[in-house]
């Protein structure tokens, strides 16, 4: 196993994680719901089949794409996140 690569991950993750609607979600349902043992399970549940899911796309995307592109294509998904952010606050503040 990568140890490396398991620590960036792992980092990676629960640092974008921390205050996502995720984060949120679980919140909520826990300071609703009788039981927090169901919450973070349930929760837990939830982001390992995700991730799961993202490592397995990743997996099989990288097979037909070289990881420059794969890089590129993020990036730029990013950046259109990015300036889609900066565009719907400005329409925000504008009204």
């Amino acid at each position: 196993m990568d140890w490396h690569l398991l620590g960036i991950s792992f980092i990676t993750v629960f640092l974008s994680e921390l205050g996502d609607k995720s984060q949120l979600a679980a919140i909520a349902l826990s300071g609703r719901g009788q039981s927090v043992k169901a919450v973070f399970f349930g929760s837990a549940g939830a982001l390992l089949l995700t991730s799961l899911l993202g490592a397995l796309a990743g997996g099989a995307v990288s097979e037909l794409l070289p990881t420059h592109i794969l890089k590129a294509i993020a990036a730029v998904g990013f950046a259109v996140l990015a300036a889609r952010l900066l565009l719907f606050k400005q329409e925000e503040t504008a009204e």
